[in-house]
């Protein structure tokens, strides 16, 4: 070689190092640390931008049962159609429609339904279509089809069959439609047939093949999504809809178990929330009730985390309206709502509220641990109200674990309007066991509070982060830099994990085409799915959680930004499952970082599994048309030799987050 390029390069060399100085890190395998808990990283689920009905919730048809507000909506209806409601079959949702005869053998009696932003049918794939029906004037008959109003085939029906209603008496029929083709947006068309009149009510579709086949189940593909997360908690139903605008539409989980063609229609605060986003049809159906959340819960083996309402409508609503509460001596029966949740979900088939459970299929019981009560409140109001249901629980469940709340925000703001330290005081005098923190903040937020937890009271109740998302300033989408700081963010939950016990991101489900909020961690239209590049950081996290904090330093200080750290996060774990030491560290800064690990109570050397999320656009995301435009990477590096440990060496590229397994 030329001896001046040599030198030359050698130079160069010295530059670069010069200019890129190592992050030096000791990592110290041979003390463990606190446990962290198998409920670390979990799934919130609320019924917002269409997440139940029209999203997981795996019915197909609108307003089924005819219980709407407007009865018709979600239906096209032709010909001479009644809505009726006198010797209905289900006493809670007593409205069905009777179809009759349109007077001339070339007209048409009959129904479409819209579904939710049309109705998503794969080729190849079953339906089952039911109906409750009833022939009053003798025997009668209806043509159910499936159809593309905008086909150039010669026919708009794509599915045809026909059911015989014979009896006099309401009755359930089944029949099953496969599909001969794909289509996001087909109708339900029902026509009369013949001319004797039919009443119909509760008509539904359900996919033949939901997760795990069930019959009242959850759309397979998105079921399958939370349980590839392996959450270890499951927040549900909410959220702001556990409240409700007022009491009367909060929700109220007694309706949503027993036969779904029963329970009855709830309003959903989200349906009027935002009016630049507004959504009139949209309401709950309550067929994805606590049955459905518990056995889901059973499913993707998370614990279940019940949130129920502790007698406040909301208050973002109804802002200190001591009137739209309810008053400190009519709370028995919210406090006695939590009491049967509890003998619901643990209860022996002999108990009242077990029997109702073994009644839907489940006679063992599904050993809820946790129960939260109340939603983002704050103030007096809430604090005052809580204290009964705690004693109750107590008394009746000692060894269920109460979850109370600080309020909306992370932090006292000017005007204390939420209170934030006063919620934390309340809920250490109350001795609840977690307390439930809500922070959705921008990218300048999440930069700077990498160190939230390590100077939080270790005596006391635990933390819950049960709702967090960076929203990023002017860029409320799931954009890629938001996820990787939010992955910054996260490594304090894991160093901390002696005081933090949960954490579950916020919110989970978006529907293409009916969305009120985002950021969100999956999206989907009514046939494909996609997963946000923040859905994946929560995954990286959850399959690599690890069992004890094991230390990790810079200068003798936790990695999270702090002077001379160069805009590094880091956390590091042991697993006792697979003996393998678990490093995460996340680079938010715009240059490569050189790193440099110092495995103390390790020797020798080895090949370690990487995981890495890296991507050069700040504002690129995951799209229906590009699901997988960033995803985590895996690969190997060497663990070399170091002076009586093992040493790991590394060049985090920009804007990155990445994961290292090391087996001991």
């Amino acid at each position: 070689m030329n001896k001046k390029l040599l030198i030359c390069g050698l130079v160069s060399a010295m530059a670069l190092t010069s200019t890129a100085q190592t992050n030096v890190m000791e990592v110290n395998t041979k003390k463990l640390g606190a446990p962290i808990q198998s409920t670390m990283y979990g799934i919130f689920f609320e019924d917002i931008n269409y997440a139940a009905d029209g999203g997981l919730y795996g019915e197909l048809i609108k307003n089924r049962s005819f219980e709407f507000p407007q009865h018709l909506m979600g239906w096209q209806s032709f010909g001479c159609v009644d809505v009726e409601d006198d010797n209905a079959p289900f006493e809670r949702c007593p409205h069905y429609v009777v179809l009759s005869d349109p007077g001339h053998k070339d007209r048409r009696t009959g129904l479409v339904n819209e579904g939710y932003f049309g109705i998503g049918v794969e080729k190849g794939e079953a339906y089952r279509f039911s109906v409750w029906a009833k022939a009053p004037k003798g025997d009668a008959a209806i043509r159910v089809q499936l159809i593309d109003e905008n086909s150039m085939e010669e026919k708009q029906e794509f599915i045809e069959e026909e059911i015989s209603i014979s009896s006099s008496n309401w009755k359930k029929y089944t029949i099953t439609l496969t599909s001969p083709k794909t289509d996001k947006h087909a109708k339900l068309r029902i026509f009369l047939k013949g001319t004797n009149s039919v009443a119909l009510e509760h008509i539904s579709l359900f996919p033949v093949n939901t997760f795990k086949n069930r019959e009242n189940g959850m759309r397979r593909d998105l079921a399958q999504a939370l349980a590839d997360l392996k959450p270890g908690i499951f927040r549900f139903p909410g959220g702001c809809i556990v409240e409700g605008t007022d009491l009367d539409t909060r929700y109220q989980w007694k309706n949503t178990v027993g036969p779904v063609e029963n329970r009855p229609l709830n309003g959903n605060r989200w349906e009027h929330t935002f009016d630049y986003r507004y959504y009139p049809d949209y309401y709950q159906s309550y067929g994805l009730g606590f049955f459905e959340f518990f056995q889901l819960s059973e499913d993707i083996g998370a614990e279940p985390l019940p949130i129920l309402s502790v007698g406040l409508a909301c208050q973002y609503q109804n802002w200190n309206d001591e009137s739209a509460h309810v008053p400190m001596d009519e709370l028995q029966p919210y406090i006695n709502d939590c009491l049967d949740l509890i003998e619901f979900a643990n209860g022996p088939v002999t108990s009242k509220w077990g029997k109702v459970r073994a009644d839907m299929g489940h006679p063992a019981p599904f050993n809820m641990k946790y129960i939260g009560v109340g939603n983002e409140q704050w103030g007096e109001f809430y604090y005052e109200r809580l204290k009964p249901f705690v004693a109750a629980i107590r008394a009746k469940y000692p060894d269920i674990k109460i979850v109370g709340t600080s309020g909306p925000v992370p932090e006292d703001v000017p005007d204390n309007t939420y209170r934030f330290e006063d919620g934390w005081k309340a809920m250490k005098a109350q001795k609840a066991d977690l307390v439930d923190e809500h922070y959705y903040r921008d990218e300048e937020w999440f930069l700077t509070h990498g160190l939230r937890y390590d100077t939080y009271d270790r005596k006391g109740p635990k933390v819950f982060a049960g709702e967090y998302a960076c929203h990023g300033k002017g860029k409320k989408w799931n954009h890629y830099e938001a996820a990787i700081l939010e992955a910054a963010f996260m490594t304090g939950f894991e160093r901390n994990a002696d005081i933090v016990h949960m954490t579950t991101p916020a919110p989970l489900f978006a529907h293409v085409d009916g969305w009120q909020w985002r950021p969100d961690q999956i999206w989907y239209d009514n046939t494909d799915m996609f997963k946000t590049v923040s859905y994946y950081v929560q995954q990286m996290y959850s399959t690599n959680a690890g069992t004890n904090v094991l230390s990790l330093t810079m200068d003798k200080k936790p990695v999270a930004n702090q002077a001379g750290q160069n805009g590094l996060f880091a956390s590091a774990a042991y697993d006792s499952k697979t003996d393998e030491v678990i490093i995460k560290i996340a680079n938010t800064t715009k240059v490569s970082q050189p790193v440099s690990f110092n495995l103390t109570g390790m020797k020798g050397t080895r090949t370690a599994q990487t995981l890495t999320l890296f991507h050069n656009g700040m504002d690129d995301e995951n799209t229906i048309c590009k699901p997988e435009l960033i995803t985590p990477q895996k690969g190997t590096i060497q663990v070399d030799e170091g002076k009586g440990s093992s040493l790991l060496l590394d060049d985090l590229p920009p804007m990155s987050f990445r994961i290292y397994r090391i087996r001991k």
